[in-house]
């Protein structure tokens, strides 16, 4: 892993990345939201439009790999668990291709696989969510949600297997709709502009309290960190395979510290 010396103090250039920081921005959205309950419950029941959710665990960053050698894994924004035992993952995403639907399928596949325990009847698997928040209007019809549920099209009824994706339209404007509220908030890059105290609270810690900077700068870092190491960690692939290198050798062709050595076997070893 990179080192990186402690900063002993939060630079203006910090200031000034923390403020132009928004909730559609998940950088900033996970460590916000990580065990947020109040903020996380809002959000889920504006979009669900309920009153009652009432959550159990929130994690953000939470990664679920891939049981097969070689298979693609997914890393969670914000993973939910409610007091009935539903799951939700709620991911932000700017970009539309990262919004493509074929990911809603995998992300949804993928909450599914952990659900079971041994010996667990089929019909005990509980309902989950995937919830895409995007910054445009991915299906382009000027809606608040795009809710997706498997149908018998011969019967035009709902298959009803518990499985659900939800597009929520973050370019959607309503200042009397609930969502256009919520999607307001998450545009939002100051607290006071906020409609929802939970969000608005949530983002005034981070933006505007030395704890909330100093963590908010701490999880920027340790982002850089962790992609930097990915970097690497591709780079010594490529070597091992392209040259018919060792580990050794490959981290040793681009100069790895004893500190990232240690880092890097383990990402190797995954």
């Amino acid at each position: 892993m990179t080192q990186r010396k402690e900063k002993s103090k939060i630079t203006e250039e910090d200031l000034q990345m923390i403020a132009n920081f928004r909730l559609m921005d998940d950088d900033f959205m996970t460590v916000v939201f990580d065990r947020n309950y109040r903020a996380v419950e809002r959000v889920l029941d504006v979009i669900l439009q309920r009153d009652d959710l009432k959550v159990l665990e929130v994690v953000t960053q939470r990664e679920y790999k891939n049981p097969v050698t070689g298979g693609r894994s997914v890393k969670l924004d914000v993973y939910v668990e409610d007091l009935d035992g539903k799951i939700y993952d709620v991911e932000v995403q700017r970009a539309d291709e990262g919004a493509d639907v074929h990911r809603a399928r995998f992300h949804s596949s993928m909450l599914d696989t952990r659900m079971l325990k041994e010996n667990q009847k089929f019909k005990q698997i509980h309902d989950s969510y995937v919830i895409f928040i995007t910054e445009n209007d991915y299906f382009g019809k000027n809606l608040p949600l795009y809710r997706i549920e498997r149908v018998v099209r011969e019967l035009n009824t709902f298959f009803e297997d518990g499985s659900h994706i939800i597009y929520v339209n973050g370019s959607y404007e309503n200042d009397d709709d609930p969502v256009g509220r919520l999607m307001h908030d998450f545009r939002c890059k100051e607290a006071d502009d906020m409609f929802y105290e939970e969000l608005q609270d949530s983002v005034r810690h981070f933006k505007e309290t030395e704890g909330g900077r100093s963590k908010m700068c701490k999880a920027m870092e340790e982002r850089i960190d962790r992609e930097n190491t990915k970097r690497r960690v591709k780079d010594v692939k490529s070597l091992m395979k392209n040259l018919s290198l060792t580990a050794e050798q490959a981290m040793d062709a681009i100069n790895c510290t004893p500190e990232e050595r240690d880092e890097l076997i383990r990402q190797l070893d995954n």
